[in-house]
């Protein structure tokens, strides 16, 4: 029996064609490899599992390719390139900041730098989660970073950009990665799928995508449980059922009470919420994502602003039209003070149940 690779690692990227959801920053690295204009410090800095480790790999490797594509692509066949994929390359340094963040784990790392490299041209030195670092660990790594030797290039990664000392950012070139869109993570997970011989469909894609909250490390895990959870075959009510997630047909059932003046259903079907296990401060957040979606159905030069499949986005620019933009500007206010004033709230339920009497009055009012 073949050993299981989790599809994050299975399906990590190896080229910067490769990397999803970041092209501009992409282009950009791979057009200082061509015109040889590298620094000798980067800062890759955004939320957890968009890549900057990925292609801080990608970028080590692809500088020391012997034979790189005329658009900075490493060849993957050199010797160089081969070592690196085989995880014996000796010219890529990694250090884990979040275990080893002491003056001393510098101080190796700074012996390290002073050994030129055996092959290739330069020594990569890649330091994820580099916010841990202490402030005497920064202080220490400092100069090495001021005065570098020729062969050296320093690829920093952190989720906090804001934890590193001003002095550090001064002398990087810093790269901002963004969360991945729904749309780019439900492509991959579509290739993921056909790859993997999972038969899932585009509704099951988009929640998973959904919860991953712009992570593609997170969409991939997330697609791993759910095929655990569902075999081959992936429907989407199961999905729902194993990720723990509100399906669409209770905020469309909800409008819908709300359009006829239904208090008492709409009561009704909060309560029948809660008796399911899920917590009313994300059924309230959920409603205000439901009526953000359709807010942005009624005007056909918003609708590229809903992320949802194709059956659902019809469903929404049908509703969006009987509630027209007033209703749903009004709607979308009251659910967002209830969501903020939710936390703090003593009686919860009831402030919950208060915004359903005040919605399903709003067309009453009119």
């Amino acid at each position: 029996m073949e050993d299981f690779i989790v599809s994050a690692r299975k399906y990590r990227p190896t080229t910067f064609d490769s990397v999803v959801g970041q092209e501009a920053l992409v282009a950009t690295l791979k057009n200082a490899i061509v015109s040889n204009r590298l620094s000798h410090a980067y800062l890759f800095c955004g939320p957890r599992g968009v890549g900057k480790t990925t292609c801080a790999r990608i970028f080590a490797k692809a500088i020391n390719c012997e034979n790189r594509t005329v658009d900075g692509e490493a060849c993957d066949e050199c010797v160089s390139c081969k070592s690196f994929s085989d995880g014996r390359s000796m010219n890529i340094h990694e250090l884990d900041a979040a275990s080893n963040n002491g003056t001393e784990d510098i101080h190796q790392l700074m012996d390290a730098v002073r050994v030129p490299p055996q092959m290739g041209k330069y020594s990569v030195f890649i330091i994820d989660e580099v916010h841990m670092l202490s402030t005497a660990a920064f202080n220490a790594f400092l100069k090495t970073l001021e005065e570098p030797p020729a062969y050296a290039i320093f690829i920093l990664a952190t989720t906090e950009k804001q934890k590193i000392p001003a002095t550090i950012l001064s002398r990087c070139q810093i790269y901002d990665f963004s969360r991945i869109s729904i749309t780019d993570i439900t492509k991959q997970l579509s290739k993921v799928a056909e790859r993997e011989g999972v038969t899932i469909d585009e509704e099951s894609l988009n929640v998973i995508a959904r919860k991953a909250d712009g992570g593609m490390r997170d969409a991939l895990s997330t697609f791993d449980q759910v095929v655990s959870y569902c075999g081959k075959t992936v429907k989407y009510q199961d999905v729902i059922a194993n990720l723990g997630v509100l399906d669409y047909e209770y905020y469309f059932r909800l409008v819908g009470n709300m359009l006829n003046g239904e208090t008492a259903d709409a009561l009704s079907l909060f309560n029948e919420v809660l008796e399911k296990g899920f917590d009313g401060g994300r059924f309230v957040e959920g409603l205000c994502e439901h009526f953000r979606d359709l807010m942005v159905s009624v005007d056909p030069k918003t609708t590229a602003l809903l992320e949802v499949g194709g059956e659902t986005a019809a469903r929404y620019a049908q509703q969006a039209q009987e509630c027209g933009a007033e209703l749903l500007y009004d709607s979308l206010d009251l659910a967002n003070q209830c969501s903020l004033a939710y936390r703090g709230a003593a009686n919860k339920r009831l402030l919950v149940e208060l915004l359903l009497v005040r919605l399903t009055r709003l067309k009453k009012k009119d």
